[in-house]
């Protein structure tokens, strides 16, 4: 929300009342309540006036500091205390960790310091509420070569400095400045984060009104927010999940290929059968296969009841794919009933769809005639909606794509809970996910706000928009998501097969990996049978590197950091990295840059310092930091391994992601340091956090070899290292 007009001048109508002075400080064990003034206090007169500020500046857990605390955090890990008061004459600080908040009396301000430096602060004329338009406003100011990034799957430029941003879920596609999954969390490339613990919609402008702050608004009577402090940026994103919640572990075999029936097009259980086949014979085995909107009758979504017309005996088809085709089953729903599905009149009797003021259910008829959303507030609407979910995993069905839950109502109706509709609006996905999340995690560990796994919105088969989704998700996984993929070949339209190929590549260097689409299928064969040879390839590269990208997921779960990385995320000291949003880290050790360019054109992306190697052909080498610009052929993708790294393999033409990560491993180490320290690499059960004993290999002084040590239980096929 944008107040002013131009620099000194306000726009009209608007009245703020900035916080001026702090009039009075009381502290407790872990922070301060201030009083601050919105006028100058010269003398007891100017005490007749004018409305006072209540701040609290306080320390949830070590190394963060914030300012009102109003909603329950930490659901899986515990805070830990650390906070220390002290007071002179004309100053409060309250330390948390290596983080430290000063706040001087007059003029008021809040700044916020590491140990070396000032990170950010709250100055003069920074905060005010803004009675009139009913809203509250509160400003950072950001520092020369400071760098705004996350704020949920944004798809827009990556660097956010200059844009307005709002945290409002809506259903826009990659193409717009629209988002699914907002989030009220950013991260700068100056060692601290800043998360707005409020629910409902929050308005940022980034450098876009005021150029050297960042103005976070509310409409609102309260504003909270965190100042997370770390030294790197996955120590900020390892607090910031401290407190918000990390994201689950998830089943082994969900990082294998997912097959979907696309959208709108035809399909019945010959269609589904043939598909399998069809992927069987060119070795590019399916693991998931899932059955998008038309499983159902049109015109009755949500009905949850397999369309007779084109699978007749649900049960035992799926019994017999699963059995042929060694597949999970994952079905497209949502919390979305139409007037016309068989189980409307059941929720309206129930009471369990959101109302409007007079009672009756609000509905629309945007995607299905006289829609009605399911009221999540409501734990008998929540119960029934599971139930007949409950029915569906009885059938054989495993997982469920949580579809829509952004066009959520917030005018003139009425939840069950009573909740502000406003407030709601985010609120609902999370709801939704979570109830959907908890009926099948099972033996999953625990995991909030990432209810996993997350595919990008609705895109293009272009290059822009597979570099839409690639920027899309790097601002989720930079904004305390685990897991991010997107549709292979982009969803609207069908890829020429070039692009196709190449978005093959990338999605399946990405964490989950799902070939869907819109009005045409995704199966390789229909963009040639190259494409299904270059599918195979890197299907059975992903199946190896599951020791290695398994270990990432306990990772994320532990400390919240993302498997897809931007690159600044693991090379901070170098500002080249800071811009870089067309390549990323998968893990620590391995740099992936997709291409977005036609063959024929060259390819551009950036090599840190040090000694790198190819992961796909370790006789070549490039020595960083570099730009690199090649023709790339249209079987392949840059993938480097970082100097220092050792990766451990699963046996080749295994066919699928989950086997037994202990037998058979391909040790290879990269760029050891000669007689340097020791690396040591868990190996992964492969089940929840589990690791079945750890491999230990350590440079030969003046030998290329390797040394290598592992528990009993841990069985090695071959060695091999490069430097």
């Amino acid at each position: 929300m944008k107040f002013n007009d131009g620099f000194w001048l306000l726009k009209n109508g608007v009245k703020p009342f900035y916080g001026l002075q702090v009039i009075q400080a009381k502290s407790d064990a872990t922070g301060y309540d201030l009083q601050v003034s919105t006028r100058p206090i010269r003398h007891r007169g100017d005490t007749l006036g004018g409305p006072l500020l209540s701040v609290r500046v306080h320390s949830p857990t070590q190394g963060v500091i914030g300012l009102i605390f109003q909603y329950p955090l930490f659901p899986d890990d515990g805070p830990v205390p650390d906070v220390t008061i002290t007071k002179d004459d004309k100053k409060w600080s309250l330390k948390s960790g290596d983080l430290t908040a000063e706040i001087q009396e007059n003029p008021y301000t809040i700044t916020f310091k590491s140990p070396t430096r000032v990170l950010t602060e709250s100055g003069y004329r920074h905060q005010a509420p803004f009675p009139r338009v009913r809203y509250i406003n509160s400003e950072l100011n950001t520092s020369p070569g400071e760098l705004i990034y996350g704020l949920g799957e944004q798809f827009g430029p990556f660097v956010k400095n200059g844009q307005s941003v709002k945290v409002w879920n809506q259903d826009g596609g990659t193409s717009s400045d629209q988002a699914y999954k907002c989030v009220p969390f950013y991260i700068t490339n100056r060692n601290y984060g800043v998360f707005i613990n409020h629910p409902g919609e929050v308005e940022l402008e980034i450098g876009s009104e005021k150029v050297s702050r960042v103005g976070i608004s509310v409409a609102d009577s309260t504003l909270e927010y965190f100042i997370i402090y770390g030294e790197t940026p996955l120590d900020i994103l390892e607090r910031y999940t401290r407190m918000t919640g990390r994201p689950a572990i998830l089943p082994s075999w969900t990082y294998g290929l997912w097959l979907s029936t696309s959208f709108l097009t035809s399909y019945s259980n010959e269609t589904v059968s043939g598909f399998l086949q069809g992927m069987k014979e060119r070795n590019c085995p399916v693991r998931v296969f899932h059955f998008d909107c038309f499983w159902m009758k049109q015109y009755e979504w949500c009905s949850f009841t397999f369309d007779p017309d084109n699978f007749p005996d649900p049960k035992a088809y799926l019994s017999e794919i699963k059995e042929k085709y060694g597949v999970k089953i994952c079905l497209w729903i949502n919390p979305y009933i139409s007037q016309l599905s068989p189980i409307f009149k059941e929720g309206v009797k129930g009471g369990f769809f959101i109302k409007r003021k007079d009672g009756s259910p609000w509905q629309w008829d945007l995607w299905q005639p006289g829609l009605a959303i399911v009221d999540v507030t409501n734990p008998v609407a929540r119960k029934w909606y599971t139930e007949k979910l409950s029915a569906l995993l009885d059938l054989g069905v495993d997982s469920f794509k949580t579809d829509f839950g952004e066009r959520i109502p917030h005018a003139s109706v009425v939840f069950h809970d009573g909740s502000d509709p406003m407030k709601m609006h985010n609120t609902y996905s999370v709801i939704y996910n979570e109830m959907v999340f908890n009926l099948l995690k099972g033996d999953l560990v625990k995991g909030k706000p990432s209810f996993p796994v997350h595919w990008g919105g609705d895109c293009e088969s272009t290059w822009e928009a597979m570099a839409e989704a690639l920027r899309g998700a790097l601002s989720l996984t930079v904004s305390g998501f685990g897991y991010a993929s997107h549709d292979i070949g982009g969803f609207e339209g069908h890829p020429p097969p070039e692009i196709y190929q190449r978005w093959v590549a990338f999605g399946l260097f990405s964490s989950h990996s799902r070939l869907h689409g819109s009005s045409s299928y995704r199966v390789p064969w229909n963009y040639g049978e190259d494409a299904a040879k270059t599918m195979s390839k890197f299907v059975d590269t992903k199946h190896r590197l599951m020791p290695y990208l398994y270990n990432l997921s306990i990772q994320a779960n532990w400390k919240g950091h993302p498997m897809m990385r931007a690159m600044f995320l693991e090379f901070l000291e170098d500002r080249t990295t800071h811009y870089l949003d067309r390549q990323y880290m998968l893990g620590p050790s391995l740099l992936v840059a997709p291409v977005f360019v036609p063959l024929g054109e060259e390819t551009e992306y950036y090599i840190p310092a040090g000694t790198w190697t190819s992961f796909f052909h370790p006789e070549r080498t490039i020595q960083g930091p570099k730009w690199v610009r090649e023709h790339v052929p249209i079987d392949e993708i840059p993938v480097w391994v970082r100097p220092g790294s050792v990766l451990l393999l699963g046996p080749a033409g295994v066919g699928r992601p989950d086997y037994d990560y202990t037998q058979g491993l391909e040790i290879r180490a990269y760029d050891l340091e000669d007689d340097g320290p020791a690396v040591v690499v868990d190996v992964p059960v492969g089940k929840g956090l589990a690791v079945a004993g750890k491999v230990t290999v350590q440079k030969v002084k003046g030998s290329k070899d390797v040394s290598v040590d592992s528990d009993a239980s841990i069985q090695i096929a071959s060695i091999w290292s490069s430097g």
